[in-house]
């Protein structure tokens, strides 16, 4: 069985998991923790006061990014013709 980790350990990485832009993964690792254990313990201080709203915004704020990163990423796999990556404006060429 697992390392048995204290409260306030994991209140710490539910205040790292929301403010650091780390992807949970990357925390998980660095904390020498499984995702799902970092996923529950999130879960389990959501509600609490251990992230601020300040916080909590700014934690969104960084996600947003990501996300759109994401996206972006999976556009540029959707624009590979013919085992050439193509821009936008090539694309249209081909279309056309």
């Amino acid at each position: 069985m697992g390392e048995k980790r204290t409260d306030e350990f994991r209140q710490d990485a539910v205040l790292i998991a929301f403010t650091s832009g780390l992807t949970r993964k990357q925390l998980a690792d660095d904390l020498g923790v499984g995702v799902s254990t970092l996923d529950t313990w999130i879960t389990a201080h959501r509600d609490t006061d251990v992230v601020s709203q300040e916080d909590l915004s700014l934690a969104q704020e960084n996600d947003r990014p990501q996300y759109e990163v994401r996206i972006l990423k999976e556009e540029q796999k959707g624009s590979n013709v013919g085992g050439i990556q193509h821009c936008g404006p090539c694309l249209a060429k081909l279309a056309g």
